[in-house]
């Protein structure tokens, strides 16, 4: 059975991940409830991908000491390497002929971190299981999209809502398309 393939993003209300400038404050500054289901979420995950922007951001936000990702298994796709720490592998390989490969080791499920470039070449060749979108109560009229304009169209099932003050969490697990059941992988 392969593991599950989860996007765990916000956005803002129409629908970006971070500004041009990969501003967070925006998200930051909404009030929400506790960590917002965060550490619920991460609990059942053993692996996480991000882009190298996505992992760079992070350096920069937080600082190399305060690696939000240590004890998970963490793949940043990236073409150049940068600086290294205990938790962190660097795959210059394909995202998709790597994702299939991770898919069918042993573990729990898969978080895809983000950035958008990262998740939309998941999207493109169907891979990813579930998304669980949370909604920011901002309207930024621009930035990174977590969308983009000609995306494949694919089915999905809303199978929880949650509110977290101000903030609004949407899961959804994708359809298979050739017999519009969903795609659940059991790993719940």
């Amino acid at each position: 059975m392969s593991r599950k393939l989860i996007v765990f993003i916000a956005t803002s209300l129409d629908g970006y991940i971070a500004t041009q400038d990969d501003n967070l404050e925006w998200l930051l500054s909404s009030e929400g409830d506790g960590d917002n289901g965060y550490e619920s979420f991460y609990n059942m995950v053993d692996t996480i991908l991000l882009g190298r922007r996505t992992y760079d951001w992070i350096l920069r936000e937080v600082g190399k000491d305060h690696f939000p990702y240590r004890g998970k298994r963490c793949c940043v796709f990236t073409s150049t390497p940068a600086e290294k720490l205990d938790s962190v592998e660097f795959v210059s390989e394909n995202v998709v002929s790597f994702t299939q490969r991770l898919r069918l080791e042993e573990g729990g499920n898969i978080w895809v971190v983000g950035g958008g470039k990262l998740i939309r070449g998941l999207r493109e060749n169907h891979m990813i299981d579930e998304w669980i979108v949370t909604i920011a109560p901002t309207l930024l009229g621009n930035g990174i999209p977590l969308f983009y304009l000609n995306d494949n169209e694919e089915r999905l099932r809303l199978v929880g809502i949650r509110q977290y003050q101000q903030f609004v969490m949407l899961d959804y697990l994708v359809q298979d398309s050739s017999d519009s059941k969903v795609s659940d992988n059991g790993n719940s």
